[in-house]
């Protein structure tokens, strides 16, 4: 039997995207979203890629754990596991919660998560083969995303108060803080890529505001799939206030409306909407006291937290067999995360309703070669080994130095939200 080759080289590369002042629960996004890019080589000279979040702290994971994995081989995954879980959390593997990939939201689990991700993008290239191969094969040869929909500022707040300059440059898709707005953005998202869902961000303004904009969603396009998700910042009262209204609007389902499992429950109990979350079931050892109380009918999966992404084919599994929907949550990310959530969703045994994605905000900054195209809101796996797509070193290095000016080390939706509105603050639950 041949020898495969080893891991030879590990690579972290922080890099910051433009990001639109789109709001939320927690403020607003800043002028640039952080990610890392890994590159994990092997002897041969092959690179695998992963994404991950870009904060100093996961960028200094990713580089202590990244320094471990030379000399393993990329096809021992249990093996890769130990050597993050141990640089990153030495002693969490004793019997504790870090015993697994998935078992928690760690700062070892995320790094986990690009690790593995870049190590099956390398298998694949050794092996000749799609990474949607690796990882049982494919259900599906295209993956349906939804339009994600924010409310939001025309134009960043200026860095220097005193100097309107300092602002970074109004993006083309316009302010949008009303229900005409929203309904102008849903409209451009139709026309670029064809979407049939929307799932609609709030959490922003007060609950009526909200449900009136997605009541102009509904008019607007009478036919779609329609989402809201305030983000657990309402109180069970109102959010089951506003459930009883949301039903008559009609709506694919109520993602996160208030805090916690048993809020959640009693919201679903009394409004009778199918109900979804990526906060409150969030790991696999959420999994029992969810079957009890069954808080939801949708748990969205994610890759970065759930343990990469054999543990997210794991969970579709899991939730096929226990009756309850899957789907995909999104962060800001650029095109290898992207690929990534392609290839799980096309291997996911169990997938019931499109995936979220952020990345039509940020496509026109990514940072490969190919480019991803949407075609009635879904886009196609990759049929090139590995995860399919390649870097632009030329963008790589422009976006690592605008990491590097950014000023930007953590974000803070927070701060950039008292830019336009000075004195605000994060509350919970805010209504």
């Amino acid at each position: 039997m041949p020898i495969r080759p080893t891991i030879a080289r590990v690579t972290v590369t922080p890099v910051a995207v433009p990001d639109p002042p789109l709001l939320n629960a927690s403020g607003c996004h800043e002028p640039f979203a952080l990610r890392s890019i890994v590159e994990v080589e092997d002897r041969a000279g092959r690179v695998g890629l992963g994404e991950a979040y870009g904060d100093d702290g996961t960028v200094a994971a990713l580089r202590q754990a990244g320094a471990s994995l030379v000399g393993l081989d990329p096809w021992n995954l249990g093996a890769v596991w130990a050597a993050v879980r141990e640089s990153v959390a030495p002693g969490g593997g004793a019997g504790g919660a870090l015993n697994a990939p998935g078992a928690d939201r760690s700062r070892a689990g995320n790094a986990y998560a690009a690790f593995e991700v870049a190590c099956l993008d390398l298998q694949g290239r050794q092996a000749g083969v799609p990474v949607a191969e690796l990882l049982g094969g494919r259900h599906r040869d295209e993956v349906e995303f939804s339009a994600y929909l924010f409310y939001k500022f025309g134009r960043h707040a200026p860095r220097n108060p005193n100097d309107p300059a300092t602002a970074p440059a109004a993006d083309g898709w316009g302010e949008a803080l009303d229900p005409a707005g929203i309904v102008r953005q849903a409209h451009r998202f139709v026309d670029r890529f064809g979407f049939g869902t929307f799932k609609f961000k709030g959490g922003v303004f007060p609950p009526d505001q909200e449900v009136e904009a997605t009541a102009a969603l509904r008019a607007a396009f009478p036919a779609a799939l329609l989402r809201l998700d305030p983000n657990a910042l309402w109180s069970v009262e109102t959010s089951v206030r506003a459930g009883l209204r949301l039903a008559e609007i009609g709506l694919e389902y109520y993602e996160d409306p208030t805090r916690g499992m048993e809020g959640m429950a009693e919201v679903r109990r009394r409004t009778a909407l199918a109900t979804a979350t990526n906060m409150c079931v969030t790991s696999f050892a959420d999994l029992p006291k969810a079957l009890r109380l069954e808080p939801v009918a949708y748990i969205l999966s994610d890759h970065h937290f759930w343990g990469g992404l054999r543990a997210t084919v794991r969970l579709s599994a899991f939730c096929r067999d226990f009756g309850i929907g899957v789907s995909m949550h999104s962060n800001t990310h650029l095109g290898v995360s992207m690929a990534a959530m392609v290839h799980v969703g096309a291997a996911m045994p169990h997938l019931t309703a499109a995936c979220d994605t952020h990345f039509p905000w940020q496509m026109e900054h990514d940072l490969l070669r190919e480019r991803w195209v949407f075609r009635d809101g879904r886009l196609r796996v990759p049929e090139r080994p590995g995860l399919g797509v390649t870097l632009d070193r030329t963008r790589l290095a422009a976006m690592h130095a605008d990491w590097e000016a950014c000023g930007i080390r953590r974000r803070d939706d927070g701060d950039e939200m008292r830019r336009h509105v000075p004195g605000w603050e994060y509350r919970n639950p805010r209504w």
